[in-house]
């Protein structure tokens, strides 16, 4: 773990990741990230947190009226 330094950016603050950061983030220039508040912190995913839960919810759905589905798609 690297500690971050916040640098002044035009009207706001930001924070510059270091290359490798970028790298295990799997983000560059342009991308978003998330910033999810953690009992502890925050925590910085690429992953939108909303769309994680919907997904959760969809995979059971799935998984529950699979039959269903498979004949739907023939």
């Amino acid at each position: 773990m690297s500690a971050l330094k916040l640098t002044q950016i035009g009207n706001s603050v930001g924070v510059i990741l270091p290359k490798e950061l970028l790298t295990k983030l799997g983000v560059g220039k342009g991308d978003t990230l998330f910033a999810i508040d953690q009992p502890d912190g925050v925590k910085l995913t690429v992953v939108e947190p909303d769309f994680e839960a919907q997904m959760a919810v969809a995979r059971a759905m799935m998984k529950k009226w699979r039959n269903v589905l498979r004949e739907l798609a023939k």
